[in-house]
Formats: C-alpha cells, sequence, structure tokens
C-alpha cells in the first residue's frame, strides 16, 4: 500500500499510534504521551510552530481521553489550521495489551489502516509537495556543529532556541522537523545568525 505524502503536522498520542501511522503516512508524526502535552511547554511550543508553517491534523483515539487530549489541542492551536481525523469507536483491544481499555475501544493503533487512511482523507489532508534538493542527515548536524563535536549540545540549544523549537529534541526528531520544514540550503541559513560562545 503507498504512502499517503501529507503535509500537515499529524499530532497522535503515543508511540505505537505513531509507529502505526509511520507504516501509513510520509508526514510529521507528533506524540503528545498521553496528557503530558498539558504540561509540557516544549511540546506545546513544537505543536504551534510547526502548525503556524504546515497545519496540524489531529488523530486521537475515540475514548474520552482521546476528546480531552484534541480538545486541548484546537484550543491552544487558535488562529492556526486544524483538521480532526476521526477514526470509528470500534470495541475490542490491541494484541500487545492483557486487558482492554477502560472504555473498552481499539486506540489509533488498533484500527484497521484503510479506516486510518480514510479519517485522513476525510479530515482534508493535504498531499505533501517534493521538497526540492538533498535531505538533512545527522552528518549535517555533525559537520555544523550542532551534534557530536566540543559545545555542541551549548550551540545545538541556543539555535532551536533562535528558530523557535524546543532544546530536547532527539537527532531523529530534530532531521524529521528540518527536512519537513527547510531545504537544505534553507536549514543552512538559519545558522549564521546565531553567534557562538
Amino acid at each position: 500500500m503507498k504512502k499517503m505524502r501529507i503535509e500537515e503536522v499529524i499530532i497522535v498520542e503515543g508511540k505505537y499510534d505513531a509507529a502505526k501511522l509511520a507504516d501509513l503516512v510520509d508526514g510529521l508524526i507528533i506524540m503528545t504521551n498521553g496528557f503530558s502535552v498539558f504540561k509540557s511547554e516544549e511540546k506545546k511550543r513544537l505543536i504551534l510552530e510547526l502548525g503556524k508553517k504546515r497545519g496540524i491534523i489531529v488523530l486521537t483515539d475515540s475514548d474520552d481521553a482521546g476528546f480531552r487530549i484534541r480538545n486541548y489541542i484546537n484550543k491552544i492551536a487558535q488562529g492556526i489550521t486544524v483538521k480532526n481525523a476521526y477514526v470509528p469507536a470500534i470495541a475490542g483491544k490491541e494484541r500487545r495489551k492483557a486487558q482492554p481499555s477502560k472504555e473498552g475501544l481499539l486506540g489509533v493503533e488498533g484500527v484497521p489502516a484503510e479506516l486510518i487512511r480514510k479519517a485522513l482523507e476525510t479530515a482534508g489532508a493535504h498531499e505533501k509537495a517534493q521538497r526540492a534538493g538533498r535531505k538533512i542527515t545527522y552528518s549535517d548536524l555533525y559537520e555544523m556543529g550542532l551534534s557530536g563535536t566540543q559545545g555542541s549540545a551549548d550551540f545545538r540549544r541556543k539555535w532551536l532556541e533562535s528558530i523557535g523549537f524546543p532544546p530536547r529534541l532527539s537527532k531523529k526528531a530534530l532531521c524529521e522537523v528540518l527536512n519537513s520544514l527547510y531545504t537544505y540550503d534553507e536549514f543552512v541559513n538559519t545558522l549564521p545568525q546565531l553567534e557562538v560562545k
């Protein structure tokens, strides 16, 4: 099955939802880590910064917790294009779990792929345009002094703050975010503006 190329940032609850989506879409997926998004200023800032640039699709479980997270994202994202993708409420439990959820419904991770694709299409997911130029890699982060070199952690933290992103992004997440927002040349142009100390 061909992956859907999605322009908007897709917000899901947890890592198993993100893994399911990664098999279905070519796009940027951000996890709320359940209710922790309510307290994490960094996560909120990341969602809002990316949302301003690309728009947001919220894809949470069909239970009460999923709707509370969905409503929260919609509330904090005022002025940003937010699309809501809804999976059907299907009774059951995921294979990895010993017991069903509190409401006895499948989460996004357990919903059949074709229903998730339909939910994204119904929400109006935009097809992502192919980016020109080469991808930004881990090697680029090293060569630019953002990873693996003396003082790179401090430099990376200051640079991430200068472009409005939280300082705790992993290398993998950082590459995904950069590739979704910038061409290689645009990425390079964000760096000289910061004086390294």
